[in-house]
């Protein structure tokens, strides 16, 4: 049995946070931004809205594309690093209003890479038997960890979450391989101190454009693929810089890349499921597409997944 994704959902904040918005907040301007991170704009949650009102908006998408309930749900699975509050927790919260009576639920905390822990995860209980339908979200509300005053991370960070149904596909589709990793030595340069986002963006940098591209090959080679098969690459939305060395490791066409970061910052657990709904919906992501996932995050983690042959139960 293989285990694919049957359906996805995504949702964003209504407040848009543009770069001329914030040079009226910190000492930076819209170019400085946009040609170091590739980032114009961003989405900011109000206060009323909490992280499991995003994961809930956006799940409740998937579960119409997956055309199942949620009682049809056995587990459920949210990656996140900002929780409404460390319980209960938020995907207890949305057991409850989904009304997936008969899930179990979990959250996950691996940072950016998290959904993709979550896929890696959902996969092994789907290919087992043991369960059929899985939710996995990422979902953050950064904006309540962001320091509003360091200019050098509060520029990055936006609101969102994103949603995929992950259970049974035929055997030619589905997670074909997959690759997870952490570096807990380099935890220092990205973490949460004193409330706040800490990162030394150097350093991440440096780890970020060495990983990504390498967990972009390694994925599609254990597949038994070679690059030039990847039909769609889907990178965690961090900095288009570092998104542009995977593609290009890849030798894969500008087209072929999912690039929102532009329209929604660094969305951590939320960048890449947000980014995989809309290929789907945009119709970027079709039928028998070799798609590549590939993210990073504080941790440091890491984590690729190919999704062969996209769709059919």
């Amino acid at each position: 049995m293989k285990a694919g994704i049957l359906g996805t959902g995504h949702f964003v904040p209504a407040k848009i946070v543009t770069n001329k918005d914030m040079e009226q907040i910190v000492d930076t301007n819209d170019e400085w931004i946009r040609t170091r991170t590739g980032i114009e704009e961003r989405r900011i949650a109000v206060d009323n809205e909490d992280t499991s009102d995003l994961a809930f908006k956006a799940a409740e998408q998937a579960l119409q594309e997956a055309n199942i309930t949620g009682e049809d749900l056995d587990l459920i699975l949210v990656a996140t690093v900002t929780p409404d509050q460390p319980f209960p927790t938020v995907s207890c919260k949305l057991q409850e209003r989904l009304g997936a009576k008969n899930a179990a639920a979990m959250d996950i905390s691996a940072a950016c890479a998290g959904f993709m822990y979550g896929v890696i995860t959902a996969k092994q209980f789907i290919e087992t038997g043991d369960y059929k339908y899985i939710l996995i979200i990422g979902a953050e509300k950064l904006s309540k960890i962001t320091d509003w005053s360091d200019r050098n991370t509060c520029v990055l960070f936006g609101d969102g979450a994103g949603a995929a149904i992950m259970g049974p596909v035929s055997e030619e589709r589905g997670v074909l391989s997959f690759e997870l990793g952490a570096d807990g030595s380099g935890g220092q340069y990205l973490a949460q101190k004193e409330d706040h986002i800490f990162m030394n963006g150097r350093e991440v940098f440096k780890f970020a454009v060495r990983q990504m591209p390498e967990s972009s090959v390694h994925v599609v080679e254990k597949a038994g693929y070679h690059k030039e098969d990847v039909d769609y690459l889907i990178p965690h939305q961090a900095n288009i810089r570092i998104m542009e060395a995977a593609r290009q490791r890849l030798g894969i066409a500008e087209d072929r890349m999912a690039v929102n970061v532009n329209k929604y910052g660094n969305t951590s657990a939320a960048s890449i499921p947000i980014a995989l709904s809309e290929g789907v919906k945009n119709g970027k992501i079709k039928e028998n597409d070799l798609v590549v996932l590939v993210g990073f995050g504080g941790g440091l983690t890491w984590g690729g997944a190919v999704a062969l042959k996209w769709g059919g139960k």
